[in-house]
């Protein structure tokens, strides 16, 4: 036992010092923050894997692992439903609504649907000439829609990929694109406690916004006729991560479980980013997470020029899983997670989950 996990502090070891030192292309750029759009491709919006910073994307199964690493979707046992709803920066009045669904076909397949909406509520109209409003409102929308199939190779090989479909408009200006996500988990050990995982994130062509609302209409000097002018909106890019993790289960009596959990995430458009997590199971009817997520600058003053992220890194959650079925295996759960931030009321996470 001790051996093995000593091999297993050697390889995480090594693949740390590979993250850090040999993946300088994929490095974060803090120069290019604000950059890339359709930024909501790197918020969670479930509730168990952001309630240890999504440290545990080597070892997640099942539905969540669609948008960590959606080779965990392979674990899914026969049917998954999974309803969450995120209070994103409280006091912002900023919703998100998700809801997924995995399905396992066949022997050794999963296929997966994730829907993810944002909600930012009536914003009212402004003009040069109504300033402060008066005009009636407008409302944002933002909507990713998942399709991911996973398969298991073997006993220790997991791996898939999701199509994404993007969608980002108000009343007038409107933009869509697509992204392709891929990830593998690979488990080993005595009793397949160890777990390895890399996942490759929103990777598509660039977006463009277009729609009347670049469009004005104004007279030319010296003609009579009114012409429409239209602006041409420049494209962007879309946040691509690369994310390396791993994870280690300490395996207790009378079903208990500690796991110690740890990924680099390499992020094109921002700062790259190390979390380290750990969640422990009662019997899996009660689990208890927490994590940090540290970046450079993320202890500075909110105020300073160092600091790019109004989050605080720190993140915790608790889930709470009844069985419905012992012979068939089906579980219902309610979870939380809450996000720490600066001059907000933190991220909470709550969604419901079936797996039957």
């Amino acid at each position: 036992m001790m051996n093995t996990f000593y091999r297993y502090l050697i390889a995480t070891s090594l693949l740390l010092a590979i993250s850090s030192t040999g993946l300088e292309s994929f490095a974060g750029n803090k120069d290019r923050s604000g950059q890339a759009g359709a930024s909501e491709l790197l918020i969670n919006p479930w509730a168990r894997s952001t309630g240890w910073g999504n440290a545990g994307i080597s070892n997640i199964k099942g539905l969540e692992a669609i948008w960590s690493n959606v080779g965990g979707t392979a674990f899914t046992k026969k049917t998954e439903l999974i309803f969450s709803h995120t209070t994103w920066l409280k006091g912002s009045d900023v919703n998100i609504f998700s809801f997924g669904l995995s399905q396992r076909v066949g022997e050794s397949g999963a296929f997966g649907l994730a829907v993810m909406s944002m909600n930012y509520g009536d914003i009212p109209i402004t003009t040069n000439d109504d300033p402060d409003g008066g005009l009636g409102n407008f409302t944002p929308s933002l909507l990713n829609i998942g399709l991911s199939y996973a398969k298991s190779f073997s006993n220790s090989i997991h791996a898939g990929f999701v199509l994404k479909i993007i969608s980002e408009s108000i009343s007038d200006i409107s933009a869509q694109g697509v992204a392709i996500d891929a990830g593998i988990q690979y488990v080993t050990g005595a009793t397949e406690n160890i777990h390895f995982g890399i996942s490759l994130k929103n990777i598509g062509p660039t977006m463009k916004f277009s729609g009347d609302g670049l469009s004005l209409r104004a007279f030319i000097p010296g003609q009579e006729t009114q012409f429409t002018v239209e602006q041409r909106s420049e494209a962007f890019e879309l946040p691509t991560q690369l994310v390396i993790g791993t994870a280690y289960d300490f395996n207790f009596e009378k079903e208990s479980r500690f796991t110690l959990a740890a990924n680099f995430t390499s992020n094109s458009f921002t700062k790259d980013q190390i979390t380290l997590g750990g969640e422990f199971s009662l019997r899996e009817y009660l689990l208890l997470r927490a994590g940090y997520t540290y970046e450079n600058g993320i202890w500075s003053d909110i105020e300073s020029a160092d600091r790019t992220n109004v989050s605080k890194g720190l993140s915790a959650g608790l889930s709470i899983q009844v069985p419905l079925n012992k012979e068939s295996g089906s579980v219902f759960s309610i979870d939380y997670s809450y996000r720490d931030t600066d001059h907000f009321n933190g991220n909470h996470t709550i969604g419901a989950r079936i797996s039957f």
